[in-house]
């Protein structure tokens, strides 16, 4: 590779102009082909031959900034569409590529002021919605909104702007808000299964259930059998007191996806208003509930043990290191030498009873001739001794 790229150079110096004109269009198309199947990389070393230092050559860039942006080299590409768009900057292209490249850099900020210079020489919808998308990212939802909004009065038939624009305002509580912007869209595409959900989204949180029904159900009369509308059509039906519809939705929600602990419990809840057998119906749906919320007790107890090593190494949180290391020894009981801790930390307290007592407790357990046998052993006698001394 290094000596064809030798050999291209010495062919830029030394041949005559004519017949460099005539390579830099046969370098340029043969590089054209290898981006258009991929082979970028091989695209860029040859490009690269056409680049000479104080000659731009807007082409050859162009085409190479395309190439680093096909393959992902977004750093490159944005400094070389930025060179470019000083160059020409009036080419919309340019820019468009250079805010798409700072955005997948997450370079946010500059891609949004990539697509103010773009919207300076042409209003377009998609560019609009593309800065809504950057403010987002940046948690600017007011910006984003306004962008959107802006978006949507050039193209309203927008589906992905719309879904957008009302995530937002349902995110903000702005249900009336959510509802207009919906509104002209479902007009003209009322079934439409990205944005009539929202719409019931919208009612549902804001407590219109009769409404919510409605949209919800219209959902499932067409068609649409996914999670969202089984579970909030359940949920609709519940508030509505229409309870056997609830527990039908929110039964065929669970087969989709039993990972929700508030299914379970709203099953369970709906069950337990429609007077169902306790032990049959409702209560195997609270089991599954209760065992959804209960924390891997392995790991629960390594969690509570390094609460206890904390608050044991800093010499005078006693009471929390035994709180914290009781709870260790509860979640893994072969976890057993946080007993003879436990008992360490009320001997160091001097509530030797206590000490005394962890410390048995641990014995009771402990393989001996192991040194924490031996060191608790060594431990009781000391506290049998003192608590002797103490007696009147």
């Amino acid at each position: 590779m290094k000596r064809t790229l030798l050999i291209l150079l010495w062919m830029v110096v030394c041949i005559p102009l004519g017949a460099q004109i005539t390579h830099r269009d046969s370098v340029l198309t043969q590089a054209r082909y290898l981006k258009s199947i991929y082979r970028t990389d091989d695209a860029i070393d040859m490009l690269s031959t056409l680049v000479q230092p104080g000659a731009m050559d807007d082409a050859v860039l162009s085409e190479l900034a395309d190439c680093h942006f096909q393959s992902g080299d977004y750093e490159s590409a944005s400094g070389t569409y930025f060179l470019l768009s000083s160059r020409a900057p009036d080419n919309i292209l340019y820019k468009i590529r250079l805010m798409q490249a700072y955005f997948r850099l997450k370079a946010f900020p500059q891609s949004v002021q990539a697509g103010r210079d773009i919207l300076q020489l042409d209003s377009i919808p998609a560019v609009v919605s593309y800065v809504g998308d950057a403010f987002r990212q940046m948690e600017q939802a007011d910006s984003a909104l306004w962008y959107y909004r802006k978006a949507l009065a050039l193209k309203p038939m927008n589906e992905s702007v719309v879904a957008k624009a009302v995530n937002i305002l349902i995110t903000k509580a702005d249900y009336d808000g959510a509802v207009a912007v919906m509104e002209p869209f479902l007009s003209e595409d009322p079934d439409n299964t990205a944005i009539a959900p929202l719409k019931g989204l919208a009612l549902y949180r804001k407590g219109d259930y009769e409404g919510a029904v409605q949209a919800f159900q219209r959902q499932e009369d067409i068609g649409n059998d996914s999670y969202p509308i089984h579970y909030y059509l359940g949920q609709s039906y519940w508030h509505t007191q229409v309870t056997y519809r609830a527990e039908k939705e929110l039964i065929a929600a669970w087969q989709i996806d039993s990972s929700d602990v508030n299914l379970a419990y709203s099953i369970a809840a709906v069950k337990l208003e429609a007077y169902r057998s306790f032990d049959k119906e409702i209560k195997p749906w609270l089991d599954k509930a209760w065992e959804m919320i209960q924390p891997d007790p392995a790991l629960a107890s390594r969690i509570q043990q390094q609460y206890g090593l904390a608050y044991y190494r800093r010499q005078d949180s006693w009471d929390k290191a035994i709180e914290h290391y009781k709870e260790a020894y509860r979640y893994n009981p072969k976890f057993i030498s946080a007993l003879s801790t436990i008992a360490y930390c009320y001997e160091v307290k001097k509530d030797y009873k206590q000490a005394l007592q962890w410390y048995e407790k641990y014995l009771e357990v402990a393989r001996p001739g192991t040194q924490g046998y031996e060191f608790a052993t060594k431990s009781v006698t000391f506290l049998k001794g003192e608590l002797f001394m103490e007696e009147p």
